[in-house]
């Protein structure tokens, strides 16, 4: 009893944390994040089903090394970009990209959400998806576990993840987690597409609003469905995470490049989408 107060206390490390980001304290910041992970992460010690994703995870360790694959984001660009030339490609799908499914004939070979509220408000539509499937942690009695679900923890720790056995951080953005794992598995070269790094819906960052109709900002305008729950983007930080990762993958001697037809970001070297297959 005496242990599960002093974690409850701990735990409210989450007011501090959100304090911290606000004010950016510097070396105290990492201190209390690692605190903070280190505490909050307990249950992906002991939970069977943490300790099923992380053998999943352990088997996926540089499993297509050397080969090329292609996270697909949810930009309205999509609809500008011929994406029946990945069919036969490696390629990882997010959030309510099964909108896309009968369009393409196929579905992506990997599928990734970590957001609560899009995957609480898709649990039907991300059930039938055969994919294997990559799931926060948070969300771990809300998704069906079968052996097509592996569950990833969310670390507190702005950092890119070269052990995401122990966690990835999600960096505002569902892009940076995939490319965390397409870095685990080996990949070695990412491309971009669909990241438009832009939205038209304005507010403050992370903030939860309700779509009340026709949705401007990705591929369909059903995306996000009226009445459908979302966070408001945080572009600065999300340009942050793509910074971490492409210093990753550069030091290691692999690239991530971005083919995203018009896209806003500037982080990543800029390909032609259509003369990656010539």
């Amino acid at each position: 009893m005496l242990c599960l107060r002093m974690a409850t206390r701990l735990l409210n490390l989450e007011n501090v944390k959100r304090w911290l980001i606000k004010n950016n304290r510097g070396g105290l910041y990492d201190l209390v994040f690692y605190l903070y992970d280190l505490i909050s992460g307990l249950d992906w010690i002991y939970d069977s089903r943490a300790r099923v994703s992380r053998a999943s995870l352990n088997r996926y360790k540089n499993k297509y090394k050397g080969q090329t694959c292609f996270i697909i984001g949810n930009g309205p660009s999509l609809n500008k970009t011929d994406l029946s030339k990945l069919k036969d490609k490696y390629t990882f799908g997010l959030n309510r990209i099964f909108l896309l499914f009968d369009r393409l004939g196929f579905e992506t070979t990997f599928f990734v959400s970590v957001n609560p509220l899009v995957v609480e408000q898709s649990l039907n539509e991300f059930q039938k998806i055969k994919s294997r499937k990559f799931f926060s942690w948070k969300v771990k009695n809300k998704v069906f576990f079968n052996k097509r679900t592996i569950f990833l923890r969310t670390l507190a720790r702005q950092l890119f993840s070269k052990n995401i056995t122990q966690g990835v951080w999600e960096g505002a953005t569902v892009t940076y987690v995939a490319l965390q794992l397409a870095y685990h598995m080996g990949f070695k070269k990412v491309v971009l597409v669909g990241v438009d790094h832009y939205y038209k819906t304005k507010g403050k960052a992370h903030k939860v609003i309700v779509s009340r109709g026709k949705d401007d900002n990705h591929f369909d305008p059903n995306y996000f469905v009226k009445g459908f729950k979302w966070n408001l983007p945080d572009l600065e930080t999300s340009r942050y995470a793509y910074e971490l990762a492409r210093k990753a993958f550069d030091k290691d001697g692999r690239e991530i490049v971005d083919a995203t037809v018009g896209g806003k970001l500037k982080i990543f070297r800029k390909v032609n989408y259509y003369r990656l297959f010539k």
